[in-house]
């Protein structure tokens, strides 16, 4: 059954020019949608709307933390 997870994400300076969002579409079967976000070149805030199975869903959490990214549950705020 597919279901629909808010969570949002903090990542550091060193991952700013990584493309994240793409890796995640590529590696993931998820659909994505960006619901916020604000980047710089100290770091960057992200929140996404993430449909598809559970397993799948909690694959990317996990992936995204083992990145050492801060991921949290809901759109969160802006930074």
């Amino acid at each position: 059954m597919k279901t629909k997870k808010n969570i949002h994400f903090e990542f550091s300076q060193e991952l700013v020019r990584t493309p994240l969002l793409y890796q995640l579409n590529r590696q993931f079967d998820v659909v994505i949608n960006i619901r916020g976000a604000s980047v710089t070149e100290e770091g960057g805030f992200v929140a996404l709307e993430l449909e598809g199975e559970q397993a799948e869903v909690d694959r990317v959490m996990t992936y995204l933390r083992d990145k050492g990214i801060t991921v949290g549950e809901g759109l969160g705020g802006t930074k």
